[in-house]
């Protein structure tokens, strides 16, 4: 029996390249926001999204897989990018095998429910195993011809892709497992259809300071439309939470570290504004702002101001040091066509803004697709920069004669 099983699954890997060339060849099929909600709360038909996931997600791993196989080959073999890898492998085959399954067996439909589960969390630790990767390569080859936008471009990709792909197994198996969310009985799935922003962002800032930061005033101005009824629009709490955490936790280290020698500290300023098209939240803080040529580095996957962690370690937030805090939150707000933008005065502080869309119709899924336009995007550019590059040393002109 053992023996039969190892063939079935030697034969299953050889088959592995096969379908992730068939299945790139498909473009993902972006959902928006009403979508996601209509299906949960009107039309929730477990076998219509049985069907439409065995399809969607071999597309979307099939996508992402073929440009991980484009990064350079001393990259690949790291062995936390190979880890990453194997685990898309065995996700893609495990979804395979529900391919030519009976829609109308509930038994099939509760295992494709198991699978998803199990394949969740083989995936929990994607970000920080790739991560350490990137990591590992840089300090074995700093001199390798891959950039730094390079890397910026797939990880962008890759993690944009992995928030996609666990945003569809989350509302499948959050409204098909037969359990409502006792913490919130009201959303569908992992969306919230009245998420009120202004409870989120107070929830948030409560929850960081019982976490043992350091406390000190939030000045919040009531949260409410032109109706004075609370800001409300259909969102995924959990996505608005992450980049809440990290704005606040960058607005509060900026802020004590600046202010260390003071009794008083300046507040942490939240705004929320809801517009015909934009919802927006802007958090405000005194902390001393940062250099405006290093506003584009906060933002960079390779770019951190704590130390560099080392895998295992379990005595700090998962990223810290990685330099992926900010990345990611703006990816969250991309992925549903918003954004995340800082703008920083030096010596006086930052405002950094959520920009979310108003409508559940507008928030539609942002989704890396492989193409010959994703390809050209790996070709290493070696070309000279087409600006002049500041000099160190100013120029002497004393060296230069004036012809006559």
């Amino acid at each position: 029996m053992k023996f039969v099983r190892f063939i079935m699954k030697n034969a299953a890997m050889a088959s592995v390249p096969k379908h992730i060339e068939h299945f790139s060849k498909f473009s993902p099929s972006p959902l928006s926001m009403k979508q996601f909600l209509d299906f949960g709360s009107i039309n929730a038909c477990e076998k219509t999204s049985f069907v439409f996931l065995r399809q969607e997600l071999p597309v979307r791993l099939s996508n992402i897989m073929k440009e991980i196989n484009l990064l350079p080959d001393k990259l690949l073999t790291t062995q936390p990018v190979k880890m990453v890898q194997s685990w898309y492998i065995q996700s893609l085959i495990e979804i395979l095998e529900f391919l030519d399954k009976n829609p109308d067996d509930y038994k099939v439909l509760g295992e494709f429910v198991d699978a998803l589960v199990t394949i969740r969390n083989r995936h929990n630790d994607v970000v920080p195993t790739m991560a350490q990767g990137i990591i590992e390569y840089k300090e074995t080859f700093p001199h390798d011809a891959v950039t730094n936008q390079n890397i910026q471009y797939f990880l962008d990709r890759f993690y944009m892709s992995r928030i996609s792909i666990r945003m569809l197994i989350n509302q499948h198996t959050l409204i098909f497992d037969g359990s409502a969310n006792p913490v919130h009985p009201n959303t569908i799935g992992s969306i919230d259809p009245l998420c009120q922003v202004g409870d989120v962002v107070q929830g948030k800032y409560e929850f960081m300071l019982l976490g043992g930061i350091k406390e000190h005033c939030l000045f919040f101005p009531p949260c409410a439309d032109k109706k004075n009824l609370p800001i409300s629009i259909v969102y995924v709490p959990s996505h608005l939470y992450h980049m809440l955490f990290e704005l606040f936790k960058n607005a509060m280290r900026a802020t004590i570290e600046t202010h260390e020698n003071s009794n008083n500290l300046p507040p942490i300023q939240v705004m929320v504004s809801l517009g015909g098209e934009d919802m927006s939240i802007k958090v405000s803080d005194k902390g001393g702002g940062v250099p405006f040529r290093r506003i584009e580095n906060l933002f960079s996957y390779m770019y951190s101001t704590a130390p560099a962690p080392q895998m295992g370690e379990h005595t700090r937030p998962p990223l810290a040091g990685f330099g992926y805090g900010l990345p990611i939150s703006r990816l969250y707000a991309k992925y549903f066509q918003g954004d995340l933008q800082l703008y920083s005065m030096e010596g006086h502080g930052t405002d950094a803004v959520i920009y979310l869309k108003a409508l559940s119709t507008d928030s539609i899924e942002r989704l890396p697709v492989y193409n010959k336009t994703a390809l050209k995007n790996y070709k290493v550019s070696q070309e000279a920069d087409d600006w002049c590059i500041p000099s160190k040393e100013p120029l002497d002109l004393s060296n230069y004669k004036v012809a006559k």
